[in-house]
């Protein structure tokens, strides 16, 4: 059902594009038999908004992963260094929301554990959209912060770290998991949230045991909400593992020995003593860390999605 989604989505996005070129094409014609000024500007206008849009279906066209049309589901983990880093989480918490909101899709924060004195400790989010897991995979990896702490009285410079990891939101009917291997637990949830929080054993902890795969839920009010939501991440998780170790095949069958960077550092934000952020895979860079901040990460999205595609392209050849 989703593959047929997909497939009526681009049909709609064609057929809306043609038909604006069609209509374009006539005012074209109107403004030059009649030399209207205002009608010429009003064409070249929209003659940059066609562009943009074949720009957007040509990127889309790059998503040709299995999961890719499905929604993501994101986990930020702060690295060690206590405050700085878990502000530093916080802070791409906030970033990858803001994209998803100016992208049209739906953000929902299912499990996020506040930090002691600022920032968090953990969270997961779903991004709920078409194509969402296929715009964010390649944000998986560390992310590197460099600026002056705020936390530090002395005001130095400190450098921080957190690392980012997206799987795709799967159905029960494309991820059979046997229930005779898991192992669900069942704890009192901590942080903010009230008595009744504390009072009850609501939060899930479940293990995946052929793997060693441990996801956990305890934002939801109900066990069996934290179990659901749970489930959705696990599963999540599997079709990533099972995705990695067929890239991890297909290297093989390559020669290739390039490790797959799921942990490695793949973007700096320098706030101090310059502004910068720089991707390291594509050396794209820009100097406006706060619209970065704000969530336009756009052309880093799109370099790492070119790049994926040009290596994809050199391996079948």
């Amino acid at each position: 059902m989703q593959k047929i989604a997909t497939v009526q989505a681009q049909l709609g996005r064609f057929e809306s594009l043609k038909s604006k070129f069609d209509d374009l094409a006539i005012l074209a014609e109107l403004a030059d038999e009649e030399d209207d000024e205002h009608a010429i500007s009003e064409c070249m206008e929209q003659i940059a908004a066609l562009d943009a849009a074949i720009s957007r279906i040509e990127l889309a066209n790059l998503l040709s992963g299995p999961y890719d049309a499905a929604n993501a589901i994101m986990a930020i983990h702060p690295g060690a260094g206590g405050t700085e880093s878990q502000d530093w989480a916080e802070m791409l918490m906030r970033m990858y929301s803001r994209w998803a909101e100016r992208s049209g899709y739906r953000v929902e924060a299912i499990d996020v554990l506040p930090g002691e004195e600022a920032g968090i400790k953990s969270a997961t989010l779903i991004m709920s959209g078409q194509n969402a897991f296929g715009y964010l995979k390649g944000e998986r990896g560390v992310h590197r912060l460099v600026r002056i702490s705020p936390f530090d009285a002395s005001a130095r410079r400190h450098t921080s770290f957190a690392s980012v990891d997206v799987v795709p939101e799967m159905g029960e009917e494309e991820i059979e998991i046997d229930p005779s291997d898991l192992k669900i637990d069942t704890y009192r949830s901590g942080g903010a949230g009230g008595q009744h929080v504390n009072k009850t054993d609501s939060a899930v902890r479940i293990t995946h045991l052929p793997t060693g795969i441990v996801v956990q839920c305890q934002n939801e009010r109900s066990q069996h909400s934290n179990k659901e939501t749970a489930m959705r991440i696990l599963r999540g998780r599997l079709a990533s593992l099972a995705l990695e170790q067929q890239e991890k095949e297909l290297a093989a069958i390559r020669g290739e020995q390039h490790e797959i960077a799921w942990g490695s550092q793949i973007r700096s934000y320098v706030f101090q003593p310059y502004t910068m952020v720089k991707d390291h895979r594509t050396n794209i860079e820009t100097g406006d860390v706060n619209a970065v901040m704000d969530g336009e990460i756009d052309e880093f999205i799109e370099g790492q999605l070119r790049l994926a595609a040009q290596s994809a392209n050199r391996g079948v050849c």
